[in-house]
């Protein structure tokens, strides 16, 4: 795929303006207090994974409006002090899989909560236990466009609460240093990600690769592809409700979490990403933390002949180096 979204010239300095609703900050403050005030955690059991270098236990905690979700946790056997965690989030359609899939982090010294996607997991991978019980709303099949119609009934409404929980749910567990937290994803894990900056405030880093939910309009108008293709397809059938919708997703909008965040920040973006407009990534980038009087320490790493796939192993190995500090 050729490059077709801005050059790169324009896109070292786009700085869009983006038009949030006047009780954005209102809307979710209620939604995570609504998410309850009982402990996160439900339950905490070990798992045989066959791995003799990586403990790992399968996980509950509560999300939003105090649901079930699952997650693997995982961390170095036989180290007891206090670890760094990383909360990752998983992509579009994924589930957490199985445990023994992602251990990079495990294996560079820190603690790993992997989230379960509520309602997704069936696309690809290796499926997700975690079910979406408020998923009646007017709305697409896909969880793009579920509840779309509406803020408070938008699928990624429950998704970005039950992400925030996550953190808190790691601080909670043993063996894990809760002043050294980093929330990471990629695609739609990388706009849980940039959310979770936005709306936890002693976020000890956030990296961010390829984000979903980042310049939403922009992306509708320049791509068909993956969840933006599914909003456009419900929007194709229902005529006349694009207003509605355009409202919902400014509730959502990774700009206007990334306006909101102070801890420090990795990007990652391809810059012929047809998933993903690498457009919204700079975005984001640009006005990261221009609200929270933080100026936090950022960097992003374009790679300008690669899609949605961005810098891939190469640009994990970024992520490790500049993360390395936090482990130490």
């Amino acid at each position: 795929m050729p490059a077709f979204d801005l050059p790169l010239t324009e896109l070292e300095r786009y700085r869009p303006d983006v038009a949030e609703p006047a009780d954005f900050d209102a809307f979710w403050a209620d939604t995570l207090k609504e998410a309850g005030t009982d402990p996160v955690l439900v339950s905490v059991n070990p798992v045989r994974t066959g791995l003799r270098l990586t403990e790992t236990w399968d996980v509950t905690f509560r999300g939003f409006a105090g649901d079930p979700v699952r997650a693997w946790f995982s961390k170095p056997a036989g180290v007891r002090e206090p670890l760094p965690a990383v909360v990752e989030y998983a992509g579009y359609g994924r589930g957490r899989g199985l445990p023994h899939e992602r251990l990079t982090w495990v294996n560079a010294g820190f603690a790993h909560l992997l989230m379960d996607n509520r309602g997704q997991g069936d696309q690809y991978g290796c499926g997700g236990a975690t079910p979406d019980p408020h998923a009646t709303a007017p709305g697409g099949p896909g969880p793009a466009a579920r509840g779309l119609l509406a803020p408070h009934d938008y699928h990624y409404r429950r998704l970005i609460t039950d992400a925030a929980r996550a953190v808190a749910a790691v601080r909670d567990l043993p063996g894990v240093d809760g002043t050294r937290v980093a929330a990471v994803g990629n695609s739609q894990g990388g706009g849980l990600a940039l959310a979770v900056a936005g709306l936890v405030p002693d976020l000890a880093a956030a990296l961010v690769t390829a984000p979903l939910l980042c310049g939403i309009r922009r992306a509708l108008d320049l791509t068909d592809t993956g969840p933006y293709g599914e909003i456009a397809a419900y929007l194709s059938v229902h005529r006349g409700a694009e207003e509605a919708a355009y409202r919902t997703l400014a509730y959502v909008e990774g700009i206007s979490f990334a306006r909101r965040a102070q801890a420090p920040a990795h990007f990652g973006v391809g810059l012929r990403d047809t998933v993903c407009p690498p457009s919204g990534a700079y975005a984001a980038f640009h006005r990261y933390g221009e609200l929270s009087g933080a100026e936090p320490r950022t960097e992003l790493h374009a790679y300008p002949f690669n899609g949605h796939e961005g810098g891939d192993a190469v640009h994990v190995r970024r992520q490790l180096d500049w993360l390395g500090g936090l482990s130490s």
